[in-house]
């Protein structure tokens, strides 16, 4: 009787010592648990806005809308300080960028190059547009910036890439860097020209937040609103250039890029600063039409905004 009755007590302290094992080790676990997220947390790296300039203050809103009837594909149009979308058409769908690739070119390459940098053509001869720059001329980084971003010159843009430490190859995946860094998850380049319609895309969204990045650049921004610029190589030769944005002669808009491919159709990217001081940023894409769509987005927005203070 006495063993069964110290069986039974054995039993009862077995299973309260398998209970508090049991419990100590899911403490154990829990520790480990959270000493490992905390670990974690602490490698995160936290992304800063790429819109430093950002000082939400007015945000404006559109007063009458309707349909102003555009024939491209993709559209979009927002307030530069505010990112407030202000009208949109598959804004979020991806389009080949055409030559307004050259945005991110221009940014990679202002971030590695200073204005008197000497730059050397290194291949003459490229499709889609050209000045006709000879191999081996020498010109200033700054002159090369405006031949890309003015009259669009694709020997210039390579020249830019090729001068690049690591090369061309080296300079794209900078350019596909800076896209994640600027948080442009709907864009990729193959190319720093434009010229690949199957590879490179970006949505009109993607396209005018980057144009907003650049333009807060003052040397972009001095560049793409210049309509005119003389240029001369170190070895000696001049070449007179005409910017391809017809839209300049608008009051208030002051850039940004054209670009046209068979695959991408007509795209536009376009500034204008309105008269109570706001900037807005246009984006067309695919259109047969570039800058009379670009034109009518322009109209139907003008006046027909109201900035509405924001307080904290």
């Amino acid at each position: 009787m006495k063993y069964f009755s110290k069986l039974k007590i054995d039993k009862t302290k077995l299973f309260y010592l398998v209970i508090l094992a049991a419990t100590f080790t899911i403490f154990l676990f829990l520790a480990f648990l959270n000493v490992e997220a905390k670990k974690e947390i602490s490698e995160l790296n936290v992304l800063r806005s790429p819109l430093s300039s950002f000082t939400p203050g007015k945000y404006p809103e559109v007063l009458s809308k309707y349909d102003p009837g555009i024939t491209a594909q993709g559209a979009v149009a927002i307030d530069k300080n505010s990112q407030v979308v202000l009208y949109e058409k598959n804004s979020n769908l991806k389009f080949p960028p055409a030559s307004t690739t050259k945005i991110m070119t221009a940014l990679v390459a202002l971030e590695n190059y200073s204005p008197e940098d000497s730059l050397i053509i290194k291949q003459a001869t490229v499709e889609g547009s050209i000045i006709g720059f000879k191999e081996g001329e020498v010109f200033s980084f700054i002159d090369l910036l405006y031949a890309m971003l003015l009259p669009s010159a694709n020997d210039a843009t390579l020249s830019i890439a090729q001068n690049y430490p690591g090369g061309e190859k080296a300079f794209v995946l900078r350019m596909n860097q800076k896209a994640v860094e600027l948080h442009l998850k709907n864009t990729y380049y193959a190319d720093p020209i434009g010229l690949d319609d199957e590879k490179d895309y970006i949505t009109p969204l993607d396209l005018a937040r980057l144009a907003s990045i650049a333009l807060s650049n003052p040397t972009f921004a001095s560049v793409v609103s210049a309509k005119d610029k003389k240029i001369k190589s170190l070895n000696g030769k001049s070449y007179n250039l005409s910017n391809l944005n017809k839209l300049l002669d608008i009051p208030g808009v002051n850039g940004v890029k054209t670009g046209f491919t068979e695959g991408a159709g007509g795209v536009l990217v376009t500034s204008r600063k309105l008269d109570n001081g706001q900037d807005l940023i246009f984006v067309v894409m695919q259109s047969q039409d570039r800058f009379a769509d670009s034109e009518i987005l322009l109209s139907y927005l003008n006046d027909n905004l109201n900035y509405v203070s924001s307080h904290p």
